[in-house]
């Protein structure tokens, strides 16, 4: 179909001239820096980290404020922007956060800036806050010190999730990510730490993108949801 001087794309279902309508008013959606890095190598992977990031999404759902620690590309990030009002994201990497800024969507805006949580907390209080496959690259030594900064951002009322492979999953992880991953635990070691911080803490199994109350042990993955902090995080 000509539309002036132009060839203009017509799908076969009406209902889906719409993608044709995106694609030529905002161009197509592009990867972040590791996501793309993810699809390249290992495509069914990023099915798993977008599966943690709803996770997250559907137990802070509805919160004014949401932080998130160590957002990378902040590919999957728009997926708790979906379910909560104001959502900030930071990561110690310039690089990732400039190509995260780079590719923001007035749709789903959210604050994406430079910071390293293991020398101060974050500006502001937060009603709930993330970090997912970050804890395991904090070294033993410095995770009091990591997470007592987080702490400090929430409210009294704040809500932590923390995400990470299990020290069993090491067995199966690659060379990459072995170098990184110096801090890998077990379901009652996390619980253990976070229980420094608050009283209440659930600790959740994850395999591929399926979250359950199975055999820890057997967890591919670990999520740790804390709420209820106590007065000393220091």
């Amino acid at each position: 179909m000509l539309e002036g001087s132009h060839m203009v794309e017509k799908t076969r279902e009406t209902q889906y001239q719409n993608c044709v309508e995106l694609r030529d008013d905002k161009g197509l959606a592009q990867l972040g820096l590791m996501s793309n890095q993810v699809w390249h190598d290992d495509p069914k992977r990023l099915l798993f980290v977008l599966s943690r990031y709803k996770f997250v999404a559907k137990m802070l759902g509805g919160m004014n404020s949401v932080l998130e620690i160590g957002c990378a590309d902040a590919f999957a990030t728009r997926v708790v922007r979906q379910e909560v009002k104001h959502l900030t994201a930071v990561d110690f990497d310039p690089v990732f956060v400039k190509d995260a800024i780079a590719r923001m969507d007035e749709k789903w805006q959210f604050d994406c800036l430079v910071h390293n949580i293991l020398e101060k907390p974050v500006a502001g209080l937060f009603d709930g806050a993330y970090a997912l496959d970050v804890l395991e690259h904090i070294h033993q030594e410095d995770e009091q010190r990591c997470l007592s900064h987080i702490v400090q951002s929430l409210t009294e009322q704040g809500v932590l999730i923390i995400g990470m492979p299990s020290i069993q999953s090491q067995a199966y992880a690659s060379a990459a990510s072995k170098e990184g991953h110096v801090n890998c635990k077990d379901y009652k070691g996390l619980k253990e730490l976070m229980s420094r911080f608050f009283h209440n803490v659930f600790i959740f199994s994850m395999n591929d993108e399926v979250v359950h109350t199975g055999f820890y042990p057997m967890a591919h993955y670990l999520f740790a949801l804390c709420c209820m902090k106590k007065k000393a995080t220091a």
